[in-house]
């Protein structure tokens, strides 16, 4: 079992990001299109899968999701001091 759990892992590895690759969104892909993704993936299964966790993978600023950054104090707060 020893010498077959690292094929395991990297096939359960390409498995999620093929389909982490199929459900992003096309236009929050990053540096490649997700056909291109999908290949890389596919025929190089672990480079491909760690390459696109750490360069393609949709984050909060190729999806526009950004947090909006909280007022420190009351008197920053546009909302808050609306209601005085």
């Amino acid at each position: 079992m020893g010498r077959y759990l690292p094929i395991i892992i990297i096939a359960l590895l390409m498995i999620y990001c093929v389909v982490e690759v199929a459900q992003a969104p096309p236009y929050a892909v990053r540096r490649m299109p997700r056909w291109l993704w999908a290949t890389a993936i596919i025929c190089l299964p672990l480079a491909g899968a760690v390459c696109w966790l750490l360069l393609g993978r949709p984050n909060a600023e190729s999806l526009g999701t950004k947090k909006k950054q909280r007022p420190t104090a009351p008197d920053d707060d546009i909302d808050f001091l609306r209601g005085l």
